[in-house]
Formats: structure tokens, sequence, C-alpha cells
């Protein structure tokens, strides 16, 4: 698990490898990855964005910029927590991701808020470096 604090408000990251999903022999590797987002603070803050970088093993770098979540736009009461899980694929064995959530408070102040980064590793990336 992966974890990160901005401004009292916590993101974990769980990614896990799915070889049903994947085909090691077209270059087509899949991870899904399961995050919670948990407002330790005293106000309610609204996701309103994301932005993640997606690096595969050979360095390259694919950013996704979209509104919410799955379809969603979590509202974060002090205490309440959101937990979604999506998938992304790679054209490499291993890869690792990173991001942000754009965050608005009810007096509509804006701010970033870190998503950790983490690894996708699958068996497969071991056997292409030996």
């Amino acid at each position: 698990m992966y974890r990160a604090v901005t401004r009292k408000i916590e993101v974990t990251v769980t990614p896990r490898f799915l070889s049903e999903r994947s085909s090691p022999n077209n270059s087509y590797f899949f991870w899904a990855y399961t995050i919670d987002i948990v407002n330790l603070g005293q106000e309610t803050v609204q996701l309103k964005t994301r932005h993640w970088r997606i690096t595969d093993a050979l360095g390259r770098l694919q950013e996704v910029k979209g509104a919410g979540v799955v379809g969603e736009e979590p509202l974060l009461k002090p205490g309440a927590s959101f937990e979604y899980t999506s998938g992304v694929p790679l054209p490499t064995p291993s890869g690792f991701m990173t991001g942000t959530y754009g965050m608005v408070t009810q007096s509509g102040e804006h701010f970033d808020i870190e998503i950790p980064s983490f690894s996708l590793d699958s068996s497969y990336a071991e056997r292409t470096i030996n």
C-alpha cells in the first residue's frame, strides 16, 4: 500500500496485477488499483479533477486529466472516505503512476492533493531483466 497526506486528506493506493486481463505475448499488461481517500480534517471538500502521470518501463509518459474519478465528484465531509477501483494497461511488464486530485472547499478555495507514486509490477518484469 502507498500513502500520502496533503492538507489532512489521506490518499492510499493498493495496486495489483491482473494476469487474467493481460496478454504478455501482445505486450499488454493490466493492473487494477484501489484508492481510498479519507478526509482527516475539519472542512468539507470535494474532489473535482484528476491528473495522472503514467510511465512505462521504457520511460514513456502518458498524462491523463479529467473531471472527477470513475464518473463521480465525491463530497467528503470531515471523517468521511471514498473508495474506488480503476485500472490501467501498459505495453511493458512494469511501470509507475503518480498524480494529483484537484479539490475545492465549501468556501470555493481550490487546491491539489498528492496521489502517492506507486509501482506497477508483474512477474513478467523479472523475466525480461534476466
